[in-house]
């Protein structure tokens, strides 16, 4: 609803000299038009004498796709908004509500431009959106159909119907092998590995089959499809990943490989049944983009230091902590890496493995069979281990056995899911570990978070607003000083401006004092202050470093660490 709608409804009422009833309706603006008591380019004059800002005509305006793409779909979509023009800094902006300024402020700060508010119809909006967004994701379309022989896009084109008459899985089995669902497939994989999607999620609705690219850390709707030909694709996908075609009803998991760019590729492959169909996810794991020399992975002279430090420590426990998707796994991978020789014996226990690393041994949990974490720990102590990672800690058994391995002469890494590296300590108490046995195990414990890091093929100089570098943690005096950038969007970004990932790393050393506290049962608030006492840099504080030497923006900044 708009700021004051009950106000605008009254102004309206009284110019058209019609009873305020008639605007009772939530598309008040639509039955006006579609009953003829008011012309569309009237009811738009009226909006705009009552805003204050001149009006647009959506149904006039062809909007490029280099416009569309500066304002993400989803924000467009949840604020009512569409961009349609930009002159220099300025962009034209189409609003339902032009008087609300929290959207108008959203949109300068997500984009980087000046805004110019202009007022259009809400029905219409919505139109413009789902016309504008589909023609970028029918090119994702269209690019596919380019590579098909004439017969086979016909054929593609025809899928739906075909797809309502599969009764047998014999037919199912023939659909997705032939030509055009295979292309498709394959086309899907190989746009996200283009891209470097992390991520490829194939979502079964009502009236569509959508794709979405997970890329640094974001979700991206890059094609939508009829929904009739969701059973051909999923088939497919379980074809090459060696799952039950015939099972549709329960959670399948499996694992697929491709070749691209002259390295193979593996994929996890997940399917869960939903109300309209069975949700693909494909989890890329490319083990040719993974880093895994701590150097490249973005920590700071004084983390890295630490970190170095703790991995290469006789025992005890080094904790990696952040939420899915933070980059845990390979800060462990580059970890064991940086530590594995042939002198050493490391075990991993993992769920699932997802990178194959030579030299180290690998073992995949398996809790159908009684395989989970702690059983595999127990086994690992009988196996000489020098080092050992566990994949989680997810219970209190394994914490118990893993505060016991560094207990008796291993070193043990491991990852959990809390905010911050203090926070951690206090959570292993919460889970029972008694304060003195996590307090005489841990040795290190890091936080981390993934930014985007700003594009550097459309990088350029920008001011941001005052308020916003005050809010990243910089001090009035340091801003006028500051230099920061902003990627402006180009091709080789997809238009949002940002290309790659930067991991901010919070890095607290368990020292005296920090184990003195833990034993005396502080809080994490005061595990912290003493930490940032002895030189800890927050998250946040990382985030600023990261700013200054203009690698990533403030908005990244704030948007990774909310709550920090």
């Amino acid at each position: 609803m708009r700021a004051d709608e009950s106000k605008l409804k009254a102004f309206v009422a009284e110019r058209l000299g019609i009873p305020l009833d008639l605007l009772k309706d939530e598309n008040w603006e639509k039955n006006l038009i579609e009953k003829k008591i008011v012309s569309e380019s009237k009811l738009l004059s009226l909006l705009s004498e009552y805003f204050g800002v001149p009006y647009v005509d959506l149904r006039e305006i062809d909007i490029p796709k280099e416009i569309i793409r500066i304002v993400p779909r989803t924000t467009a979509e949840k604020v009512l908004v569409v961009p349609f023009e930009k002159k220099g800094p300025v962009l034209k902006l189409a609003m339902y509500d032009p008087s609300n300024i929290q959207t108008v402020e959203r949109i300068r700060f997500t984009t980087g431009f000046k805004i110019q508010p202009y007022v259009a119809l809400p029905f219409r909006i919505k139109e413009k959106l789902e016309e504008a967004y589909g023609k970028l994701e029918e090119e994702f379309f269209d690019k596919i159909k380019l590579e098909l022989t004439q017969e086979e896009a016909e054929e593609l084109e025809t899928a739906p119907q075909r797809t309502k008459e599969v009764l047998s899985l014999d037919n199912l089995k023939a659909l997705a092998t032939q030509a055009p669902i295979v292309k498709l497939v394959n086309a899907i994989i190989l746009e996200a590995l283009k891209k470097g999607a992390s991520d490829i999620h194939i979502e079964p609705f009502e009236k569509e089959l959508r794709i979405r690219y997970r890329i640094d850390g974001v979700l991206r709707v890059v094609a939508k499809y009829q929904p009739d030909i969701k059973d051909a694709v999923v088939a497919r996908i379980k074809v090459l990943s060696n799952l039950d075609i015939s099972e549709k009803r329960l959670p399948q998991d499996g694992r697929m490989k491709a070749i691209f760019q002259g390295r193979e590729i593996d994929f996890r492959v997940s399917t869960v049944p939903t109300i309209f169909g069975e949700k693909v996810v494909l989890r890329v794991l490319d083990k040719g983009g993974l880093k895994l020399d701590l150097t490249e992975l973005g920590l700071e002279e004084r983390e890295l230091k630490l970190l170095k430090k703790g991995i290469f420590s006789p025992y005890g426990m080094v904790l990696v902590t952040g939420p899915t998707g933070s980059g845990k796994t390979t800060t462990l991978y580059s970890s064991l890496l940086t530590v594995n020789t042939p002198e050493v014996n490391i075990m991993t226990v993992e769920d699932p493995v997802e990178y194959n690393l030579y030299g180290i041994n690998q073992v995949h949990v398996n809790p159908d069979i009684g395989l989970t974490f702690a059983r595999a720990l127990r086994a690992f102590l009988r196996q000489d281990p020098d080092i050992i990672m566990v994949g989680e800690i997810r219970d209190t058994e394994t914490a118990e056995i893993a505060i016991e391995a560094a207990l008796t002469g291993h070193l043990v890494l491991s990852t959990l899911h809390t905010n911050d590296a203090p926070s951690t300590v206090t959570r292993l108490v919460d889970m029972g570990i008694e304060p003195f046995l996590v307090s005489s195990s841990t040795i290190l414990v890091i936080a981390q978070r993934l930014a985007r890091r700003i594009c550097p093929f459309c990088k350029e100089p920008y001011t941001y607003p005052a308020d916003v570098l005050k809010e990243v943690g910089f001090k009035p005096e340091e801003i006028p000083k500051l230099k920061t950038f902003r990627g402006k969007g180009c091709e080789k970004c997809d238009f949002t401006g940002y290309k790659g990932r930067v991991a901010l790393y919070e890095v607290m050393e368990v020292t005296h004092e920090i184990r003195d506290a833990i034993v005396k049962g502080r809080n994490a608030d005061e595990i912290r202050e003493i930490a940032k006492r002895q030189g800890m840099r927050t998250l946040r504080e990382i985030g600023r470093i990261k700013i200054e030497k203009g690698v990533t923006t403030p908005e990244e900044v704030l948007r990774v660490t909310r709550g920090q």
